[in-house]
């Protein structure tokens, strides 16, 4: 599909996000994340825009670009250091370890566990909640998780050196509960760390709620240091709670799954989790019914997707049941060698994942549906502009020619076909001109559309005999409207084989100005403005350039081979020396056309044969 740069400008969406430059080639040359995808992709093709000479070398090789929509900055920002890392990209220098991002990590190994500040996931019994972008923000919710349920920050190894020591100063701040001394039990101890973990899962509402009391209470009281302290609090446990959901601790391989549909039309994103980081992702077109629900689109999408794919992840992810889960989970184990899960996430942050894909399945099926949109504009709805300049109706096939020729040499014909605005290819036909010598425009095109309908009317006659006159061929099908190269002589030549051959079809002349630029049409002897920044007047200067383009690359292709300059050599039996032959008896090609089979016969080196070939040729 053509990129247009202006247009898919225009539908960049004002929210977080990661953007991926690709140039020519499709190669990715630059990952990059934005609070708004909107503003920062718009300045990179702003002319005062100016981030040194490497981003100007960047800029323009790309070709094209998209991007993944987020929920936050922070996770826009740890998904790009994931598809940097993935990918590498050529201008991307600044690469970013995991190091940079703080875990929160809760000892669950321990029997009094720990809430800690950590900079690495590592495969203990631990929890790890995270990564976060903002270590202070990190740390500040672990005093306040410590806070809060009084847990222990000491480094005492439990339950061995209970009671060898003195509580320390947390516990007489009345910030911890000494399960040093065994003033507290394991069992309501972890409670705590229960409460602890929730808030972690996103559970921070009733802390939020109360941290606001607190602060309000202060405020009224006037202890507005301590107001301050809540206030800050508060903040922190805000800018935790954007809790990154790109990265998971799990460190498992998984596909999420989403996915938007609307009519007939469907997107399945599939996002790719790779040792628990998001590394890619990849959307699907379907085709639906309109009655389809999510559950057989997905089922079918499965069924096909993974049916092709070589690697299958240990788990999926999805946002609505499918039918036949267990035989399907069974058939993907098999191939996967172990044990694969389907899963339909219901609350936290796998939910949230799936949602984020179907946000940008979403995105995608709408910006699918501008394009069509505006597709149509381009085509069916310029036919039907050109359809009322003409005042005609059911106006589907479209038939262009044009002749190409050097001084008269080898002239060729070009036919090119469009149907509902588009080009069909597969019925474009090319004509070497067989009875015409010297540039006569006028009488190859008279050859052309003669051999083009000649062609047309016989095979139909020959498909009724068999009985299949509803099967149509490229020849068969005749078009609702001709557009001829030209004014007012190339429409009567069309008019006039029309006439010969007893059909009548629309015939109207792609008019051009002193500058061979179209300027509108000629039909009906009557020469018709368009108005240029219209999509019909865009469609007839397309068609006409097609149909000058094919005929030209057909002309040019014959020079390339060396063809000798004479339509002798594409007579069945004529060689070199019976050509030769031939001009010597001859003066002009004319008197070849014209000469009768004896006549032909009577030159040296020709048989009656090879004279009877060169007439057949020529009649």
């Amino acid at each position: 599909m053509t990129f247009h740069l202006e247009e898919e400008l225009k539908k960049l969406p004002d929210q977080p996000g990661v953007y991926i430059m690709r140039d020519e080639k499709d190669a990715i040359i630059y990952i990059g994340k934005a609070v708004s995808l909107t503003k920062r992709v718009h300045q990179y093709f702003q002319a005062s825009h100016n981030e040194g000479i490497k981003k100007a070398q960047m800029v323009r090789q790309i070709a094209r670009f998209e991007y993944i929509v987020t929920d936050s900055e922070m996770e826009a920002l740890v998904l790009e250091c994931n598809l940097i890392k993935e990918h590498r990209p050529k201008y991307n220098t600044m690469l970013r370890d995991d190091k940079t991002y703080p875990y929160i990590k809760v000892t669950l190994g321990e029997d009094f566990p720990r809430v800690l500040f950590a900079r690495q996931m590592k495969k203990d019994k631990s929890r790890y909640f995270g990564p976060y972008t903002s270590a202070g923000a990190v740390k500040d919710t672990i005093d306040l998780l410590n806070k809060l349920y009084g847990l222990r920050t000491c480094r005492r190894i439990l339950p061995r050196d209970i009671g060898k020591e003195r509580p320390c100063l947390n516990y007489h701040i009345k910030q911890c509960e000494a399960p040093c001394q065994a003033y507290i039990s394991k069992e309501e101890y972890a409670l705590h760390i229960t409460q602890a973990i929730r808030f972690l899962n996103g559970e921070y509402q009733p802390i939020m709620q109360e941290l606001k009391e607190k602060m309000m209470a202060a405020s009224a009281d006037m202890e507005f240091e301590k107001a301050a302290e809540y206030r800050d609090l508060l903040n922190s446990v805000k800018q935790v709670a954007q809790k990154q959901k790109i990265t998971d601790a799990n460190d498992e391989d998984r596909d999420v799954i989403g996915l938007a549909k609307e009519k007939e039309d469907a997107v399945v994103q599939v996002f790719f989790i790779r040792g628990g980081k998001l590394i890619g992702r990849e959307h699907f077109y379907m085709k639906i019914a309109a009655e389809d629900e999510a559950e057989q689109i997905l089922t079918a999408f499965i069924k096909q997707y993974y049916a092709g794919t070589p690697f299958i992840p240990k788990r999926i992810m999805l946002p609505a049941a499918i039918d036949e889960i267990e035989i399907i989970e069974e058939w993907l184990s098999k191939r996967r060698g172990q044990k694969t899960y389907i899963h339909i996430p219901r609350k936290g942050m796998k939910e949230k994942l799936v949602e984020l894909a179907s946000k940008n399945a979403g995105l995608i099926l709408t910006q699918d549906k501008e394009r069509i949109k505006r597709e149509e504009g381009r085509t069916i709805g310029a036919v039907k502009e050109i359809a009322g300049l003409l005042e005609l109706q059911g106006i589907v096939r479209i038939e262009a020619y044009d002749i190409s020729n050097t001084s008269g040499f080898q002239s060729v014909g070009s036919m090119v076909v469009y149907e509902k605005g588009k080009p069909c290819r597969s019925d474009y036909r090319k004509f070497r001109l067989k009875t015409v010598s010297g540039p006569d425009d006028y009488a190859s095109m008279h050859e052309v559309l003669t051999r083009r309908f000649e062609h047309g009317k016989l095979e139909r006659e020959e498909l009724k005999e068999k009985g299949l006159e509803n099967d149509f061929g490229s020849f068969t099908k005749f078009p609702d409207l001709i557009m001829m190269d030209g004014g007012r002589g190339q429409v009567n030549i069309a008019l006039q084989v029309l006439e010969e051959l007893h059909l009548n079809i629309p015939v109207c002349g792609m008019v051009k100005d002193d500058n061979h630029r179209t300027r509108g049409l000629y039909y009906n002897n009557v020469e018709i403005p368009i108005d240029k920044s219209s999509e019909g007047f865009q469609l007839i200067t397309r068609i006409q350039d097609e149909a000058h383009r094919f005929a030209i690359e057909y002309h040019r292709s014959l020079r390339s081979k060396g063809q000798v300059r004479s339509v002798l050599d594409e007579i069945p039996g004529i060689g070199p020396s019976r050509r030769k032959a031939l001009m010597m008896r001859f003066p002009s090609l004319d008197a070849i056309r014209n000469a009768d089979i004896e006549e032909l016969a009577d030159t040296p080196t020709m048989n009656h044969k090879s004279a009877k070939a060169v007439y057949q040729y020529f009649h």
